[in-house]
């Protein structure tokens, strides 16, 4: 029997979803906190697992894919980090204190939170890529019993494009999660290290039958990671990256995020290596 047309799901409907608060992170890059605008579940609404994104509608400029950056543990309401990059970032990132965007999702695969409890657990972050690892790195805080050692590898191009620096200086603070920073290049001002994030692996210690891995980052940089940590023993199958590529309807349904037999928009973004490994040597896919 078919169900009424009001009851049938609605996957490309946004929902109204009210801006509470937004604050730069680095030039031309925002978080904004939301929080559903209408009555109901909230709690509910805003359920997500680490490593899900959501289409961001913004009303009059179109939609945008962007993952999930605020700690899943926090109901209620949602942060993401963008960056100014298009039309529809640009008003994103200028929308105010008590606007309304529109949301559709979560959509997506998971970092795998859960299947790696036990094991020592390397997070690689480049750039903005470290967004989209953030709700990891809180859940790997948040039941920190559940795994061995943690540790924190993230790269940016300069000094002042370091997101989140508040909060990697808290956590730097804190024994529970081993924190390092590099920088392409800096200033005389800058003390800390120089180089890619991959340098970070060259002296670490690491027990690669126990290790998995988080990687988001550029695509250069992901794959770099990826077979750096293979070079250490770490097998394809306990590496996981992140990948944004053209995700427009968040349904599998327009194609355009489509990379060789995969759509990252349903079976990624977040993927183990062992899935898409032979995809990254090939430059037009």
């Amino acid at each position: 029997m078919a169900q009424p047309a009001e009851q049938l799901p609605r996957p490309m409907l946004p929902t109204p979803f009210r801006v509470l608060e937004t604050w730069e992170e680095i030039p031309g890059c925002m978080s904004l906190r939301v929080e559903p605008a209408g009555t109901g579940d909230a709690a509910g609404a805003c359920a997500f697992a680490p490593g899900q994104f959501y289409m961001i509608y913004v009303f009059g400029q179109g939609e945008v894919p962007i993952s999930i950056s605020g700690d899943p543990a926090r109901t209620g309401e949602l942060t993401f980090t963008v960056m100014a990059v298009g039309t529809v970032t640009d008003a994103l990132c200028a929308v105010q204190p008590g606007g309304i965007i529109g949301l559709r999702g979560p959509f997506g695969s998971v970092w795998p939170v859960d299947e790696i409890e036990g094991r020592d657990v390397i997070v690689m972050g480049g750039g903005l890529g470290l967004a989209p690892l953030r709700p990891a790195v809180y859940h790997l805080l948040n039941h920190r019993d559940r795994y061995g050692d943690l540790t924190l590898l993230y790269g940016a191009r300069q000094p002042r494009t370091i997101l989140y620096t508040d909060q990697l200086a808290g956590w730097s603070a804190n024994d529970s999660i081993d924190i390092n920073v590099t920088v392409d290049n800096a200033g005389r001002d800058w003390t800390g290290k120089v180089g890619v994030v991959t340098d970070f692996l060259n002296w670490r210690r690491l027990d690669p039958d126990r290790t998995s891995a988080l990687i988001c980052g550029p695509e250069i940089m992901m794959r770099f990671s990826a077979y750096a940590l293979l070079d250490r023993g770490v097998a394809a199958e306990n590496i996981h990256i992140s990948m944004e590529r053209n995700m427009k309807c968040g349904v599998r349904m327009c194609g355009r995020c489509q990379y060789g037999p995969f759509f990252v928009c349903d079976d990624g973004p977040v993927f183990s290596f062992d899935r898409v490994q032979h995809l990254f040597r090939i430059r037009e896919v």
